[in-house]
């Protein structure tokens, strides 16, 4: 049997499909490559599937009802759904993207996993959901009622369309709100990657809210690893879970961290709140560690430098103008 995965040339979506290939899975993987952001990265991370044993790319686009109805998907018994239009800010520019790709999209995938009877729906939620609940560790079972940002609905209302096709439909479904995933081939346009440009071109970097920010900075191979034991869940129905690090860190403290890690320091430029921000974000994954055994391993002074490696390398970084 198979798992499908969208989004295949995202971030998570090449982790998670490296992970999966690693431990004698077969995948078929689908993305658009969409221009959102530079399709060259997400080119590179195919190519770093592409000739892997029991992987098939399929070129196609979740929001396309027709392209999705014709889809060959023999053997498929999961779904791991990534595809997604991402970015908080992104959503007050082209909101319409967002309604096509995580709504028109995401209940494409709902269709295939009820035509197909799969025995896991696993798909990408968001921390955003949570709007600006109170600080502290927000459990799966905290408000959601209440999104800053269109971005945020969408994911909100990701979560309750699969609600309903889980209960009339009676396939398992888990979904993942995940929590600031950073890492090696992270997205150009979220803070490590603009930061690190900045930094190592001396050039100011925009620090929103005069830098009173705080999130919960989760390593890719954290997510990755709570991903799969996610999709190995057990049990019957739709779950949420919270895939995040389980600390709040200030970003100011983030910064100084990648400030070590890229041997550079930041020119700060402070900005007001931007609009479809939160205050805070903080994890409670005491249910993903009991139902799954997820445990996230990396701190931001270890899985920076390795962003750091990474970065100089795949950008042909060797020096830096930052004093």
């Amino acid at each position: 049997m198979s798992i499908l995965v969208t989004g295949v040339a995202g971030f998570i979506g090449m982790h998670a499909t490296a992970a999966l290939l690693a431990r004698g899975e077969a995948v078929i993987g689908i993305d658009n490559l969409d221009g959102y952001y530079d399709p060259v990265l997400k080119r590179a991370r195919l190519a770093r599937l592409n000739g892997l044993p029991g992987f098939t790319f399929l070129r196609a686009d979740i929001a396309d009802d027709e392209a999705m109805d014709r889809l060959r998907l023999d053997g498929v018994d999961r779904i791991l759904h990534l595809a997604a239009q991402a970015g908080v800010r992104y959503s007050l520019e082209n909101p319409r993207a967002y309604v096509r790709a995580n709504i028109a999209g995401h209940l494409n995938l709902l269709e295939v996993a009820r035509r197909r009877g799969v025995s896991h729906f696993v798909y990408a939620s968001s921390s955003s959901v949570y709007g600006n609940s109170s600080a502290g560790p927000l459990t799966a079972d905290a408000p959601a009622d209440r999104p800053l940002s269109l971005y945020a609905a969408t994911k909100r209302a990701d979560e309750l369309m699969t609600e309903c096709y889980a209960h009339l439909y009676g396939f398992r479904a888990t979904g993942l709100r995940y929590f600031t995933v950073y890492g090696p081939w992270g997205r150009p346009d979220m803070a490590p990657t603009l930061f690190a440009r900045a930094m190592l071109a001396g050039e100011p970097i925009r620090v929103f809210n005069q830098g009173q920010l705080a999130r919960d900075f989760t390593f890719v191979e954290d997510a990755v690893s709570g991903t799969l034991g996610a999709l190995d869940r057990q049990g019957d129905g739709h779950r949420v879970y919270n895939i995040g690090n389980g600390r709040a860190e200030p970003l100011m403290r983030f910064i100084h961290a990648l400030e070590a890690a890229l041997g550079t320091r930041a020119l700060i430029d402070l900005q007001p709140m931007q609009p479809g921000d939160v205050l805070e974000t903080c994890a409670d994954i005491g249910d993903a560690a009991r139902q799954f055994g997820y445990a996230p391993q990396t701190t931001i002074d270890e899985g920076l430098p390795r962003f750091a490696s990474w970065y100089r390398a795949y950008y042909g970084v060797t020096s830096q103008k930052g004093g």
